[in-house]
């Protein structure tokens, strides 16, 4: 099972870059971030050719969040309010659609763009500490139900200093500060693991590369966007990559597509007689 993440950046603008990409990649699941575009105008049909569904949660021009799937949705959850029963505190987030999740194929797809936080003076970053600690109550209630679950999408955090070009500058800053990572780490430990490390320890791989500054040439980039995978799923995982060429386009979206492999091998049944011990794999 094919699971995918990317911020594309305006869905309507790189919506041949993004359909070629499921042609050439063949996901069996494809999370968006920042699609930009009111749910009534999202380009359902031009996905459904190629054999997928989608569920998508937009605004108009900013943020928005969208499932492409070869498999059905089961149990869809639009925003924080959509999985908890006393959403109260969680209402004032859902104005920004930054959450959708479903079971597919027997996995819980959290599909999730983290605020960027602007700077760690603006009311902006503040904001964001608060959606992720809302985002930690909201994953109470899978974890509660013992549901596989896959967390990904845009977090706007580099977890450690080996996620960023230039930790002489950047370390602390916006994306890399101390409370930004301790939220992170809140959500995460002793519950996810982050698919990429289970790979590659070093640093020097990067998702999104600023527009400005040559960056995505001089290989300066950070790497923002996750795939974390629940404890239960650790023996599933067969790969974790980053699509970096993806970046090398014509007017590319900032980030490229991050993917993971899980492998559901089938029970092995004995069906030999008494005397034979063999086992054989269905």
């Amino acid at each position: 099972m094919l699971i995918a993440s990317w911020n594309v950046n305006s869905i309507r603008m790189r919506l041949n870059q993004v359909l070629l990409w499921l042609e050439n990649k063949n996901p069996d699941v494809l999370c968006l971030q920042e699609t930009k575009v009111l749910d009534a105008d999202f380009p359902f049909e031009s996905f459904e050719k190629l054999g997928y569904k989608v569920k998508a949660f937009g605004q108009k021009s900013y943020n928005g969040v969208a499932i492409i799937s070869k498999f059905d949705f089961v149990d869809l959850k639009y925003g924080f309010c959509g999985e908890l029963a006393q959403c109260d505190s969680a209402k004032q987030f859902d104005d920004q659609k930054r959450v959708i999740s479903a079971l597919i194929n027997g996995v819980r797809i959290i599909n999730v763009y983290v605020p960027n936080g602007s700077s760690l003076s603006s009311d902006k970053f503040e904001y964001k500490l608060s959606w992720l600690k809302q985002l930690k109550i909201y994953l109470e209630q899978p974890l509660k139900r013992d549901e596989k679950i896959c967390l990904l999408g845009d977090f706007n955090i580099a977890p450690s200093s080996k996620d960023i070009h230039d930790q002489e500058i950047f370390e602390g800053g916006i994306m890399a500060s101390e409370k930004e990572r301790f939220y992170l780490e809140e959500i995460i430990k002793g519950k996810f693991i982050d698919s990429f490390r289970i790979f590659e320890k070093n640093s020097g791989y990067w998702s999104w590369w600023d527009y400005r500054n040559n960056s995505f040439e001089l290989n300066k980039g950070w790497r923002i966007d996750h795939i974390y995978i629940c404890n239960s799923l650790l023996s599933n995982i067969k790969s974790s990559v980053i699509e970096k060429d993806q970046r090398e386009l014509d007017q590319p979206s900032d980030h490229a597509p991050v993917m993971i492999e899980l492998s559901f091998q089938e029970e092995f049944v004995d069906i030999s007689d008494d005397d034979d011990d063999d086992l054989f794999e269905l």
